[in-house]
């Protein structure tokens, strides 16, 4: 069961290789927030990071009473971490950001100034992103693919920075896959978005995990864990085979009554032979996707296991 809410800002952070950021952060987190008259309390989940990270998280909540942690039994992904601080939040409003220092807490205000304004949640997109450019476009692609395929019409400005009300978990309260794409289950919950662009700045250090080839392989198990469009798209891909056939044996039957004119053409035989085989087998494909995710939902497999927490202090002020 989820812990009961009380009024204030929980503040979600996934880590994976942060320990050189994660002071840094929780001294600008607390710089904005602590003047602000409001509960608060910092979540850093650790996904297992292969470096001393939980150390560092352990450190910090010993030294600020309003920091838990939250360490994941492996590595799971971002957004499967995120799932498990946002279970664990004890208030009544979540803002969620990386641990890179490229998303700015001084921005957290203006997303809880949108927020009160009456909306459910609300994206921080960047101004300018600062990837390179095969990344850029493999994430306007993501995007794309999230608005067009599952119908988001704000998927454009979605971003890992963002503000929700925490009740909106309930929605997504019973989910259990190993598949995790948070933006996608606050759309169970709500319609009401809203965005506020800031500044994006540089990474503090080392690299992003999202590589072109993680965002692709993130994008096919987004699109056939939470849609059914790629089922639709194989039956309209067999429907116009089949169409295509029914039109090229018309014609040929209209050749020979016509002018007798013999049916010749190894090159077209094997041309529609390959044509038709790819369209089965790419459906076959598809299909083997879907019973994939159906396999692993089958299984029980969790979406994260906790390994072990830090305590759970007073809300700070």
């Amino acid at each position: 069961m989820p812990p009961e809410l009380s009024p204030g800002l929980s503040i979600v952070v996934p880590i994976y290789c942060g320990k050189q950021t994660l002071s840094t952060l929780a001294n600008r987190i607390e710089k904005v927030l602590a003047s602000g008259h409001m509960a608060f309390e910092l979540l850093l989940v650790n996904d297992c990071s292969p470096d001393d990270s939980w150390k560092g998280i352990q450190d910090l909540a010993a030294e600020k009473p309003w920091i838990r942690g939250i360490h994941l039994m492996r590595n799971y992904g971002q957004h499967n971490a995120l799932l498990a601080g946002v279970r664990q939040a004890r208030f009544d409003r979540i803002v969620t950001l990386d641990d890179d220092l490229q998303h700015p807490p001084e921005a957290i205000p203006l997303l809880l100034a949108k927020l009160d304004e009456g909306f459910d949640v609300v994206y921080a997109p960047p101004l300018g992103e600062k990837h390179g450019a095969l990344r850029n476009f493999s994430s306007v692609a993501t995007k794309t693919l999230l608005k067009y395929v599952l119908g988001v019409a704000v998927a454009r400005n979605v971003a890992s920075f963002r503000a929700f009300r925490t009740e909106l978990r309930n929605a997504f309260a019973d989910y259990h896959s190993p598949t995790v794409f948070l933006d996608v289950l606050l759309t169970w919950a709500t319609s009401s978005f809203a965005s506020v662009p800031v500044r994006h700045e540089e990474r503090a250090c080392g690299t992003s995990g999202y590589t072109f080839w993680k965002l692709v392989l993130h994008s096919i198990n987004m699109v056939t864990s939470f849609s059914t469009l790629p089922l639709r798209f194989a039956g309209l891909m067999g429907s116009i085979a089949i169409l295509f056939g029914i039109c090229l044996l018309a014609l040929i039957l209209l050749m020979w009554l016509l002018g007798g004119i013999p049916v010749r053409g190894f090159t077209m035989l094997a041309t529609m032979l390959i044509i038709f085989s790819g369209v089965q087998l790419m459906s076959l494909g598809i299909l083997g996707e879907y019973l994939a995710r159906m396999y692993l939902r089958s299984m029980g497999r969790p979406p994260y296991v906790i390994k072990s927490t830090t305590s759970v202090p007073g809300p700070t002020r």
